[in-house]
């Protein structure tokens, strides 16, 4: 390799590190500027959403659902052979 070649690639190096530094930083500064109540809140609605997943997981698991599943694709089954 040659000297300017060398020298593009450093170049170019040093652009992509300098883009992906100062996006890293952008994202953290982003993050610790959340307040207390911004935090708390957002704690609140990721209790409010697992607690929703779980009931949604009963549901879907329970026997009955599926049961009810097979006699609604039976029923469709044989609306359409009528």
């Amino acid at each position: 390799m040659n000297t300017t070649a060398i020298a593009i690639v450093a170049i170019i190096a040093w652009a992509l590190v300098s883009i992906t530094t100062d996006r890293k930083s952008k994202r953290k500064s982003k993050q610790d500027t959340l307040s207390s109540a911004e935090k708390a809140e957002m704690i609140a609605r990721m209790d409010a959403m697992q607690e929703r997943i779980e009931v949604l997981e009963k549901i879907v698991t329970d026997e009955k659902y599926d049961l009810n599943r097979e006699f609604e694709n039976l029923s469709k089954g044989s609306d359409k052979a009528a």
